[in-house]
């Protein structure tokens, strides 16, 4: 579907337009976002946590840990002349949706820098009129409505049972294998429109590196956060 395959081994299989069921409007959103259609980057993230997979799955689409679980990160960007971050996470704007055969999704406001059309200082005033330029030609192409879904909200997408596919900071494939009841390996990888050139390429993985990263602003707190709930799951009390 729209470039992005799925594989099963089962020959009575759903069709996989009706397995993905509301999941499609959300693909198409990262989908239309290239003129030439999306890539997966060379490079792969792989780093495990000793917790129960399924917390990192609710992690990914809560919608409500971000500004207390990653202060750090938004004090960053807000340090670099930008506070509005922080503004967003807090409007009370973002709402989590049932997408029908286990999936699900948060949308909210983007409180990151966004390659795609969304400047922020951390990018340079030298980028600014390129990524007004991007803008400017999605709007074009989609209309201003869906443009600004584009560019202006984030998505955090469960495709059921543990694939997310991430459009924020930066946009990427996570896998969530579980392992053992209490440890997971994960595995992401970044996305990028098949046009961008070299310039807009590095602020892209830059971009993402610095939230998404396994040693980015985020991922280190995320994982911290469930070990610690894992070992809270696990204590005995004794009399």
């Amino acid at each position: 579907y729209r470039d992005f395959w799925f594989v099963s081994f089962n020959p009575e299989v759903a069709r996989l337009v009706d397995y993905l069921a509301g999941a499609t409007e959300y693909i198409d959103l990262v989908a239309d976002q290239a003129l030439e259609g999306m890539r997966v980057l060379p490079g792969t993230h792989q780093y495990a946590c000793n917790a129960n997979w399924k917390l990192m799955v609710e992690n990914s689409i809560d919608g409500y840990h971000g500004a207390p679980l990653h202060h750090t990160y938004f004090a960053f960007l807000a340090s670099q002349g930008d506070d509005e971050g922080t503004k967003a996470l807090r409007s009370g704007q973002a709402r989590a949706y049932d997408l029908g055969n286990g999936h699900a999704v948060v949308d909210y406001p983007a409180p990151f820098p966004r390659a795609i059309a969304r400047w922020h200082p951390i990018f340079g005033e030298s980028a600014k009129e390129e990524i007004q330029a991007i803008r400017n030609e999605l709007e074009h192409r989609h209309g201003s409505e869906r443009a600004y879904r584009m560019a202006e909200t984030c998505r955090n997408l469960l495709v059921y049972p543990n694939l997310l596919l991430l459009d924020v900071s930066g946009l990427t494939i996570r896998s969530v294998w579980p392992v053992r009841p209490n440890y997971m390996e994960l595995s992401g990888w970044a996305l990028a429109p098949r046009e961008e050139g070299s310039a807009r390429l590095q602020r892209r993985l830059e971009n993402f590196n610095l939230f998404l990263g396994p040693g980015g602003l985020a991922t280190p707190d995320d994982i911290e956060a469930l070990e610690a709930c894992q070992e809270g799951f696990e204590a005995t009390s004794e009399d």
